[in-house]
């Protein structure tokens, strides 16, 4: 495990030629690991630009003029009209000889909307729903505002 984090339950058990369960047991149980994913984020900084926020930000917040207060950032979403649930989300624990429920597949809802936000630092001022066919642009932007 200390040479790879990503090997699975099975693999290690055909190693070590042990039960899977008991495998298991020892990972949680004795070890108190757990298998976790990693987070996705939009793309890696490299130290200066990592550097340069924080250096805009603290002249941000040594200011005496309040400009955090007074801006206002804007974001848009397509949202589903459903979103169906991952397998993770309808897992339940079931006693042996229980009959597993089932689940039938279902794409994303072809019905969607693009939605607008508009916050400041306290939280959301504005939303709404942009009208079909509506190009979100800066002038579009200006005339929410």
């Amino acid at each position: 495990m200390r040479e790879n984090h990503r090997l699975t339950v099975k693999s290690i058990a055909e190693q070590v030629n042990i039960d899977r369960e008991t495998v298991r047991k020892i990972l949680t149980e004795d070890l108190d690991m757990r298998k976790v994913c990693a987070k996705m984020v939009p793309k890696e900084l490299t130290e200066e630009q990592k550097q340069r926020r924080v250096t805009i930000f603290q002249e941000l917040l040594e200011r005496q003029d309040d400009i955090l207060g007074r801006v206002i950032t804007g974001d848009e979403t397509w949202v589903n009209q459903y979103d169906p649930e991952t397998k993770q989300q309808i897992a339940q624990w079931k006693i042996a000889n229980s009959p597993r429920s089932k689940k039938f597949r279902r794409s994303k809802s072809r019905v969607k909307k693009m939605l607008l936000t508009l916050s400041d630092i306290r939280g959301i001022v504005h939303y709404e729903f942009v009208p079909t066919g509506q190009t979100v642009n800066q002038a579009y932007y200006l005339e929410v505002l």
